[in-house]
């Protein structure tokens, strides 16, 4: 992957169309147009694209959604273009989001994850993330949410 050809920036409601692209490449828990726009519009939330130049276009090839209050930090979602997954994306995301709310004052992090999402898990153990619960049938009332949580 050429970083120097990678930004990461504020999601724009002009992302959106290529946002919901990537979300919906996987199909257990995807967020609609509408609850992307609400998160963008709540004051604690922080959205954020990483595009990579393409052909002299820039190509949202993931995303991030986080909500920080006080001193806890809650990753609600992250996505990998079908493309440019198992090459670094995710991690540079997370090390982006955790580095942000870091400089915020965040010190507590939690996520839910789907059970079965394992590489999602292992992404999650690389930055010190615990197992700390589940969640019985969250995700559309059958499968279960590992609960995650990291402490700095």
């Amino acid at each position: 992957m050429e970083w120097e050809k990678v930004a990461i920036q504020k999601m724009d409601i002009n992302d959106l169309d290529e946002v919901l692209s990537i979300e919906t490449s996987d199909p257990l828990t995807p967020w609609s147009k509408n609850m992307f726009v609400e998160e963008m519009r709540n004051p604690f939330a922080h959205c954020f694209v990483m595009k990579k130049e393409v052909e002299s276009k820039q190509t949202v090839i993931g995303f991030i959604c986080f909500r920080n209050v006080a001193e806890e930090s809650e990753l609600l979602n992250i996505c990998v273009h079908p493309v440019y997954r198992q090459l670094g994306v995710g991690k540079k995301l997370m090390e982006f989001y955790i580095d942000f709310s870091r400089r915020r004052g965040s010190k507590t992090f939690h996520l839910e994850v789907h059970s079965s999402n394992h590489s999602a898990i292992q992404l999650y153990q690389l930055f010190s993330y615990q197992s700390s619960g589940t969640r019985k049938q969250f995700y559309q009332g059958k499968f279960d949410a590992l609960l995650m949580t990291k402490k700095v």
